[in-house]
């Protein structure tokens, strides 16, 4: 039995990263984040040559139809680039949705312009995970009111992905009547996340959503799963630049790396991450190859890269010292990703106890 990646899924990856290393480089994002720019488009448009925003979409609509596994490791390596550019929300969670709770002519519809890249589409569903002081959505007569927060990808968005109350998905035009967006400052620079407010705003329900809630949890596994990947990826670079670091920086004439205090550190950053790497590859693996597993899988490794990946990053930035904390090596960036994906879509706590749920360890 084989369990490393295959020559393809190792070609995609080096494509991915080898891109990112030449055209999204730390200037890159800095300047983006300088400017205010939610997206880095000329990275966007060079990814959208590679295929990636339709990675798992079908072929018959114009994707390139490959697995979570693959979305997976393209996920880890922008989460290692830190790059600026819609992919969770846009090019996994929204044609899962599309896919599992669309009709024949909604798929026809939606899923071309995604694979394309003609299309942003923003998802909003965290009120499904955690609400706050607000009711949600509300649904009546094929319009929405109320408010959703942290919309992923939502300032540029051309489309809104938006779960209701009930736990509805519908598709709203990014500007139908009575649709305002407010863009909210997150310690993340590098992703766009707004707020969403409706006031009796046209939406088109996803028809197989309103008698299942099977799509809505496909979608909010598929956006766990590549957060899970993206701080594996942040956590890994902040790694390798500990390391490097601790190579290259001097005091009392001998490397820093040579104390046994940060050796000690680096070492136990690599010993956590590690094993990350086979539990998200495994997690994203079990989405069609077992999967009476991969919800379960999937909670797991979010939970699981939240943790270990805020350990890497202080960790990390206590190996730089003092320069760890200045914007002149810019590893704040990996620190903020890292930190935005912990609490996005449900904080450890949250998918641990949804994860005994599945298994009915509690009721």
């Amino acid at each position: 039995m084989e369990f490393m990646l295959s020559e393809e899924q190792r070609m995609l990856q080096e494509s991915v990263v080898g891109y990112l290393e030449s055209h999204c480089p730390l200037d890159r994002v800095r300047k983006a984040a300088d400017a205010g720019e939610t997206i880095a488009n000329d990275v966007s448009d060079g990814l959208g040559e590679l295929g990636i925003p339709g990675i798992v979409v079908p072929e018959d609509y114009g994707g390139v139809g490959l697995g979570f596994l693959e979305a997976a490791l393209v996920a880890e390596a922008l989460g290692g680039a830190v790059a600026p550019v819609p992919y969770s929300a846009t090019s996994i969670m929204a044609p899962v949705a599309v896919l599992a709770g669309g009709s024949d002519r909604q798929r026809d519809e939606w899923l071309p312009k995604i694979a394309s890249g003609e299309t942003i589409v923003a998802v909003g569903v965290n009120e499904q995970v955690g609400r706050r002081e607000s009711e949600g959505i509300l649904a009546s007569q094929d319009a929405l009111s109320g408010k959703a927060m942290f919309v992923l990808e939502g300032m540029e968005a051309d489309a809104y992905l938006i779960a209701d109350s009930s736990g509805a998905l519908h598709m709203i035009a990014g500007d139908a009547q009575g649709l305002e967006r407010t863009k909210l400052k997150t310690i993340d620079r590098t992703r766009s996340v707004v707020e969403i407010s409706l006031n009796a705003t046209p939406a088109e329900v996803l028809a197989n959503t309103t008698s299942s809630r099977e799509p809505l949890l496909a979608t909010i596994d598929a956006g766990r799963l590549m957060l899970a990947a993206d701080t594996l990826g942040a956590a890994q670079a902040m790694l390798d630049q500990s390391v490097a670091y601790a190579k290259e920086r001097r005091q009392f004439n001998r490397p820093i790396g040579s104390f046994q205090a940060v050796k000690h550190m680096c070492a136990e950053m690599a010993a956590e991450l590690e094993p990350c790497r086979s539990l998200v590859w495994y997690a994203a693996h079990s989405v069609r190859a077992i999967p009476e597993e991969a919800r379960l899988m999937i909670c797991h490794a979010k939970a699981h890269l939240s943790e270990v990946g805020r350990f890497v990053a202080r960790t990390a930035t206590e190996v730089h010292g003092g320069m760890g904390f200045t914007d002149l090596l810019g590893l704040h960036y990996w620190f903020k990703r890292i930190g935005f994906n912990r609490q996005l879509l449900g904080a450890p706590e949250l998918v641990r106890e949804e994860a005994a749920r599945v298994q009915g360890l509690v009721g």
